[in-house]
């Protein structure tokens, strides 16, 4: 669980790190100039972004694990009472890595956005 925590709040550095690691918002006196200001604007986007898409990719590796951990499981077991059951098995522990495939798509799309 703390391994856990602690991937997501290297995530959410990182992401933030992304934001101001391309200039971030710089002040000449009191006033930010319009284009300073839409910069400032773009990187915080961007720097969004890279937060989606990295917690996209990650919670569902995360979800898929879990979700692999239990079927797989159980599929070894239903196998060793029944080899006939090993497509079936075979098929459960194919759905559920579905959910990381579709979070790595989901991440990519994310990332055409930047």
């Amino acid at each position: 669980m703390k391994a856990g925590l602690y991937l997501v709040a290297i995530v959410l550095l990182a992401g933030f790190g992304m934001v101001y690691a391309q200039g971030g918002a710089a002040a000449t006196g009191t006033a930010v100039t319009a284009n300073v200001a839409a910069q400032t604007t773009n990187n915080i986007n961007s720097g969004l972004y890279a937060i989606a898409a990295a917690l996209a990719i990650g919670l569902a590796a995360i979800g898929a694990g879990f979700g692999i951990g239990g079927t797989g499981s159980a599929a070894i077991g239903a196998i060793s009472e029944n080899p006939k059951n090993a497509t079936w098995g075979l098929i459960f522990v194919a759905l559920a890595e579905g959910i990381a495939l579709y979070g790595l798509i989901i991440s990519f799309i994310l990332i055409t956005k930047i």
